[in-house]
């Protein structure tokens, strides 16, 4: 058996003051364009989870978010075609600025009871059913 490189990414949950999360959809181009997830990106070398996530937020959406608002919350562990993903998914309910849409082909606000609407990629998915529990 070929052992599969790790691929570790970072992602947040944004909740807004009414429960619903933001959704980002892949753009043209990219590795599964057109599937919906939840903001973030890989973690580079030498960069911890939380610091990707302030950095991809602020690059992806224009916010500012600091460590603190991160909330650890769940995360997933998935096994694709040529990579294994590990996913921590971090709850973020207080941020800096307004979302804006710099990178992605469309964004959502959604409740976790609605997402089964939205495809996602399959180490996504799973998260959902932690989302409606606690929203």
């Amino acid at each position: 058996m070929t052992e599969k490189r790790m691929v570790l990414v970072a992602a947040a949950a944004l909740v807004d003051v009414d429960g619903r999360v933001l959704l980002c959809q892949r753009p043209e181009g990219k590795q599964l364009a057109g599937l919906w997830e939840f903001p973030g990106g890989k973690v580079e070398a030498g960069e911890t989870p939380e610091a990707c996530l302030i950095r991809e937020l602020e690059e992806e959406l224009g916010i500012r978010v600091s460590h603190a608002c991160l909330a650890p919350f769940v995360f997933a562990s998935h096994e694709y075609d040529s990579f294994h993903l590990l996913m921590p998914l971090y709850l973020v309910r207080r941020w800096e600025g307004q979302v804006t849409n710099r990178e992605h082909k469309a964004m959502a606000w959604v409740r976790p009871i609605d997402m089964d609407s939205y495809p996602m990629p399959p180490a996504d998915g799973p998260l959902v059913a932690w989302l409606r529990d606690l929203i």
